[in-house]
């Protein structure tokens, strides 16, 4: 019989990957045929097919996405403090003020608020990129986010409170020339969600803030600053790895990172603002929030959700 076990295995998996194909390719199409037949039959429609049925369930699914935050209920703003690192520029200082004519105070004896903004960017291809550099981004972007997390998450925890912390387009996509920052908010994304579970009985809400062309709101992708980390990226480059690239190619990549680069605020940071404030203010925020630009949210579902071989072909 032990010998039969895993024949009776591999059949097994054999049998309901089978299963599985059939109902995806049949029983689903189907049952959503037999439902939209119903619905619509009895508002006087005409019998449809399974392709207006998909057409019109993909209607929905754009109204969804297009129809403004519903309301869920705000939170009394008295009495409540909100702790923002990073706010001495960019983001986080326009976060500040935001938060401030919306009533909060920066710090008290019971803190309801923290919001983990501190963060560095970077460029460069792997092997023109040092360990330095990757240890830089991350004890600021990931190394940061946790350590104020944890020195803060006592006062939240009696609160009640919440814990946002702010992450990008970055985290849930890989994309070349940004390992180091890609890196880094991966594991801004993967903390919050373990730390989203571990809150929850607690009462804490946690979210995730994910914005498009943050590097371009704070300066960190301004033309002046691209053009020296690129001449610092050439000059401390191991010279087997020039001589692989070349300095064409080089060239050419720093190119298209200039492409993107655009003047220090620029970039509307109202979207995030008013994400950030409704992930304190809701009595239930969401989970993430994706104030990002139309192109780089048809990029993130793509990448998210097709497989990798044609998501790659179509994305990147």
């Amino acid at each position: 019989m032990a010998s039969n076990t895993p024949l009776l295995s591999v059949a097994r998996l054999v049998s309901y990957s089978v299963l599985l194909t059939a109902a995806l390719g049949v029983g689903l199409p189907a049952a959503l045929n037999a439902v939209l037949n119903a619905v619509l039959g009895r508002c006087g429609f005409a019998e449809r097919s399974v392709t207006e049925g998909i057409v019109w369930c993909y209607l929905v699914f754009l109204l969804y996405v297009a129809a403004p935050r519903l309301p869920r209920g705000v939170v009394e703003v008295k009495g409540k403090a909100v702790f923002i690192t990073g706010c001495d520029s960019g983001l986080g200082k326009a976060l500040a003020k935001h938060l401030h004519t919306l009533g909060f105070t920066v710090f008290a004896s019971c803190l309801w608020a923290l919001v983990n903004t501190a963060g560095v960017s970077t460029f460069g291809e792997v092997e023109f990129t040092s360990m330095d550099t990757y240890k830089q981004v991350s004890e600021v972007n990931l190394w940061g986010t946790i350590r104020v997390t944890k020195a803060f998450l006592p006062l939240v925890r009696k609160a009640k409170g919440r814990v946002v912390n702010l992450a990008g387009v970055y985290g849930r996509l890989g994309l070349a020339l940004r390992s180091p920052l890609c890196v880094s908010q991966h594991g801004v994304e993967a903390f919050s969600d373990c730390l989203r579970h571990e809150m929850r009985p607690w009462g804490v809400a946690v979210s995730v803030v994910e914005p498009g062309s943050i590097s371009v709101t704070t300066g960190t992708l301004a033309r002046d600053a691209v053009s020296n980390a690129a001449s610092k990226l050439w000059r401390e480059a191991p010279a087997a790895v020039k001589e692989d690239y070349g300095k064409a190619h080089f060239h050419q990549q720093m190119a298209l990172v200039r492409s993107g680069c655009a003047p220090a605020g620029t970039w509307d940071v109202g979207p995030v603002l008013e994400d950030v404030a409704d992930a304190i203010l809701s009595k239930k925020p969401y989970t993430r929030y994706s104030p990002m630009e139309p192109h780089w949210w048809v990029r993130m579902q793509l990448a998210t959700h097709l497989p990798a071989a044609l998501s790659d072909r179509l994305c990147f």
